[in-house]
């Protein structure tokens, strides 16, 4: 990996929480008691419950799991298409966060989750992947196969209807904006380093998040020789129990 440690640390700053943005309307407990509610009665049939997971999922789940196995998911792809002001971003300095839009096919990690507290488990999951209303991303059962067999899991899709939804961007720009965006939890390149070296521990490698390491190492070397500060050694480590959303 181009993207080290050393790099990610380049663009980290410590940044107080702004706190929510009065001008945007958030989930209550009402709301995400209802979307639990609507993702058990529409549960597929049969006794297993599974999650994919394809970015920040796979290496903070948060969740209790009883069985993980690789699997793709047909139909979506990973991508860096909204937009954050917060968490990972700035208003003054927004950043990119991932999520599964459509086309293509996206290559993850499926938890298995217990049967005996699902709705506890759901409720932490859509408290933890949304936030604002209209939400960026929403819940909603998809195919996916693996090698034992095809299965129905449940992911986090993109809302396209969601104010924050940019569309599709070229990889050279992602990178401008993962190279040099930071928010109070930390900075997209954290998030994109995490992402593709728990990947690679699944034995998973995304060629364009491969692709894109790589761009956003090369921004972050080019900005620091001209700034005139050479990378340093890490004190965050890009591998495992980093926080992302």
């Amino acid at each position: 990996m181009a993207l080290t440690p050393d790099l990610v640390a380049q663009v980290h700053r410590v940044l107080e929480d702004p706190g929510p943005d009065p001008h945007l309307a958030y989930h209550t407990d009402e709301d995400y008691d209802a979307v639990v509610q609507g993702l058990l009665a529409s549960h597929p049939d049969g006794p297993e419950t599974w999650l994919f997971a394809y970015g920040s999922l796979i290496w903070k789940p948060e969740i209790e799991h009883i069985e993980a196995r690789k699997g793709t998911a047909q139909g979506w792809h990973r991508s860096f298409c909204f937009r954050v002001e917060r968490f990972r971003g700035t208003r003054e300095q927004p950043g990119l966060m991932m999520s599964l839009d459509r086309g293509g096919q996206c290559h993850g990690v499926l938890f298995k989750l217990a049967p005996e507290n699902l709705e506890t488990q759901l409720g932490k999951l859509v408290r933890r992947e949304m936030t604002v209303r209209p939400p960026n991303n929403i819940p909603r059962w998809i195919a996916v196969n693996t090698e034992q067999g095809p299965a129905r899991a449940l992911a986090f899709v993109m809302n396209r209807q969601s104010r924050f939804y940019v569309g599709r961007l070229q990889p050279e720009v992602i990178a401008d904006v993962l190279a040099s965006a930071c928010g109070h939890w930390g900075s997209c390149a954290e998030y994109l380093c995490n992402t593709v070296a728990h990947l690679a521990e699944h034995g998973i490698r995304d060629r364009n998040l491969w692709r894109l390491q790589a761009l956003v190492a090369e921004r972050i070397r080019t900005t620091a020789a001209h700034d005139g500060h050479p990378a340093t050694t890490a004190t965050l480590q890009c591998s495992r129990g980093l926080i992302a959303t």
